[in-house]
């Protein structure tokens, strides 16, 4: 039941960060991951207080990043 409760605190959290954010994120995309991958997702939420989604932009940032300067080369 913990997790519940957490997940529960987590959107909390999330809710008061979107209304601060200048842009409404309205897209949804669904992801399948293993269960490796998702633990280690969750163990990078707990290690630097970000949500998944925060996680996840922040990796198509760098992905696309490197895309780029691959690109250039």
């Amino acid at each position: 039941m913990p997790n519940t409760r957490n997940h529960a605190h987590r959107e909390a959290k999330t809710s008061r960060s979107k209304k601060n954010r200048t842009e409404q994120l309205q897209n949804v995309i669904s992801l399948r991951i293993n269960d490796n991958e998702k633990k280690a997702l969750e163990k990078l939420t707990k290690t630097t207080s970000k949500s998944i989604s925060e996680i996840m932009r922040e990796a198509i940032d760098l992905w696309s990043s490197k895309r780029r300067k691959l690109c250039m080369e």
